[in-house]
């Protein structure tokens, strides 16, 4: 198989075989080209995989940190390289990766944006909110998608959702009886999370507002009247930039937001950690641990703002 076969190799068995994210294997693809396109200019040619070491790897990340990357962009790059070798020595194309002992520059922490309650609060409203003040202009605007809107707001909110995840879910995943979601996270590994009344309730009167689709495989969220095809991550983002604004809260915050809120209100509400890391969906307690600082900064700065001998 020639070099630049591989590459699309490792891309298909990432999707297929691994059931990566788009945005993984776009951000994979993206590396590779870039590398590809800084050895055609620096080396005067196509890299050939195999024959690449260390010093090489390392001139391209001084070629990066030359350019005005973040550090954290500049680890996802080397982040997916790594995944690339590791692909070739599983196939049995290398024997060990040339990507080690290389100093890459530290990641800063940074602590995860969250809404409080009553913004959140406010931001589940925004759907309806937005519906009733364009109907004032057109008294014929049909209120189905703002359903479907905040409806979808209520589950990522209720059940800490990844946007993939809940554009993904079909209706055949929810279990009314026993509230519960089935739903597919990374790396096509399943589980069971809960999801709360108010959130059942709201997809119920967006599916009887809607003419669609009642089959088990249909998507719960759908983007066409027909609600045969499923909303995309890509209009998710959109519709949430204009639901912010009317909630009167920062337009560039995303839907990975709302999630980031559900954890810090479980874990301030007094959930411990290795449920939230179930809830989650997280391979790694100390992916979740992270949450446990900004609770903490809140509550050094209560403390700092209103003890009077702190």
């Amino acid at each position: 198989m020639a070099d630049t076969e591989w590459v699309q190799d490792f891309l298909n068995h990432f999707r297929t075989e691994r059931g990566g994210s788009v945005y993984t294997i776009r951000n994979y693809e993206q590396t590779l080209r870039d590398f590809t396109g800084w050895h055609e200019k620096e080396r005067g040619g196509l890299p050939k995989w195999t024959e690449l070491g260390r010093e090489d790897f390392r001139a391209y990340l001084r070629f990066l940190s030359r350019r005005t990357l973040s550090r954290s962009a500049i680890l996802l790059r080397f982040s997916a390289l790594r995944s690339f070798y590791k692909f070739l020595v599983r196939r049995g194309y290398l024997e060990a990766t040339p990507i080690k002992n290389i100093t890459l520059p530290k990641a800063g922490r940074r602590l995860p944006q969250f809404l409080t309650v009553e913004q959140m609060r406010t931001l589940l409203e925004a759907p309806m909110a937005e519906w009733e003040s364009k109907r004032k202009r057109s008294p014929k605007l049909k209120q189905t998608f703002f359903l479907r809107d905040a409806a979808l707001l209520e589950t990522v909110y209720s059940s800490g959702l990844r946007v993939s995840e809940v554009c993904g879910l079909r209706r055949e995943d929810i279990n009314w009886g026993d509230q519960l979601l089935r739903v597919r996270g990374k790396g096509r590994k399943e589980r069971l999370t809960p999801v709360g009344a108010t959130a059942l309730e709201a997809i119920k009167h967006y599916w009887q507002n809607a003419s669609t689709l009642q089959k088990d495989a249909s998507p719960v969220f759908s983007s066409d009247a027909a609600g045969s095809k499923a909303i995309s991550a890509r209009v998710v983002q959109l519709h949430l930039k204009t639901y912010l604004r009317r909630a009167g809260l920062d337009a560039g915050l995303t839907p990975h937001k709302i999630r980031h809120s559900y954890a810090t209100h479980l874990l301030d509400a007094g959930a411990d950690l290795r449920s939230v890391q179930e809830l989650l969906g997280h391979a790694h307690l100390v992916t979740t641990q992270v949450y446990t600082h900004v609770t903490t900064e809140r509550l050094r700065k209560a403390y700092n703002d209103s003890h009077p001998r702190a």
